[in-house]
Order: C-alpha cells, then sequence, then structure tokens
C-alpha cells in the first residue's frame, strides 16, 4: 500500500483514521455552585474525555452510613477511570462528598487533579482556598491543579497525563474524613 500512495500519503491518511480512546475521569464539585462550569467543563471536553456522570450523591445516596457510601462511590463513581478532577469553586473546600470522593480516589490511586474556577475564594494571605485533603496532595506533590481561565485541549490532557503518572509513594491520605459540610 505504501508503494501506491506513498509513506507520507499513509501516515496522513493513518493520523486521520486514528482516534485516541477518550479517557474516562470523573469529575467532583459542588453540585449547587459550580453546576454551570460543570456543564461547560463536560461540553468543552466531550470529544476528549468521557467525563462519568453527573452523580450528586447528595440527590443519589440516603444514608449517613460513611461505610456505604463511600463504597457507593467506589463502585458507581470511580470504577474504569483513571483520575478525579475536582473544579475549585468558593465552597468546594466546605463540602464532605468532595472530600470523601478525594479520599476514595487517593484510596483507588487514581490521579488527582483540581481546575480552579474563577469563584475560588482566597485567604487573608491571597492563597486559594482549596479542600484540605486535596491541598495535602499538591504539597506531596501527588495532585496537579491549573486555572479555569485559558485551559485548553492540550494543556488539560497534559497534566491528566501528568496526574495519572504521579508516584503513588506520594499521596497523603491520612486526613480525617470531613463529617459535615460547612
Amino acid at each position: 500500500m505504501a508503494g501506491l500512495l506513498g509513506d507520507d500519503a499513509v501516515s496522513t491518511l493513518m493520523a486521520a483514521l486514528y482516534k485516541p480512546p477518550r479517557r474516562k475521569v470523573f469529575v467532583s464539585y459542588h453540585h449547587g455552585g459550580d453546576q454551570g462550569y460543570y456543564n461547560e467543563f463536560s461540553r468543552f471536553f466531550h470529544d476528549q474525555f468521557e467525563a462519568v456522570f453527573d452523580n450528586s450523591l447528595e440527590r443519589q445516596i440516603e444514608s449517613d452510613n460513611v461505610d456505604y457510601v463511600m463504597q457507593r462511590i467506589r463502585d458507581n463513581h470511580l470504577t474504569g477511570t483513571s483520575c478525579t478532577i475536582v473544579l475549585i469553586g468558593a465552597q468546594t473546600y466546605q463540602r464532605k462528598y468532595v472530600d470523601w470522593e478525594i479520599k476514595a480516589t487517593l484510596d483507588k490511586q487514581h490521579g488527582l487533579f483540581g481546575i480552579v474556577l474563577p469563584t475560588h475564594i482566597q485567604n487573608q494571605s491571597g492563597q486559594i482556598i482549596v479542600p484540605d485533603r486535596f491541598n495535602d496532595n499538591v504539597n506531596s506533590g501527588y495532585a496537579v491543579w491549573t486555572h479555569w481561565h485559558g485551559l485548553t485541549v492540550q494543556r488539560f490532557t497534559e497534566l491528566l497525563n501528568a496526574s495519572i503518572a504521579k508516584p503513588t509513594l506520594l499521596i497523603d491520605n491520612s486526613r480525617a474524613m470531613r463529617q459535615r459540610n460547612g
């Protein structure tokens, strides 16, 4: 075939036919505050990545049993994914289910990647306020993060791949689980 079309033509044809598999990611966010950003994220990255469901634990799981809720997170949300994307808005750091989703992600040794939304807040020192467990893993070198503005498919792909490639020995999942919102 290369003789008929030439090596360049075959390479071009093969590149046009090959589409890399869509990586499956779980997106954790505060549904009450950041739903619009989740919708935009899903729309923008739909062709490259399969964002797993809009599964609000607050709507789906009516249980106070921590073991049951954690099992549901692992089985219904994280199975088949390679990374959790945390959309970090104004109230994300206060949400117990975001903390639990991050914990379950780290228990499964999946990648952890944060996207700071324009709605984020800062402390008095000017530092962005993120969920504590996420911050532990930024400090350990395990989690990666970027800002919403200027995020491109190429940049997202680079950071996603970097998060998945991080050595699991950097995981810091020692913090007690958040017991309530706020």
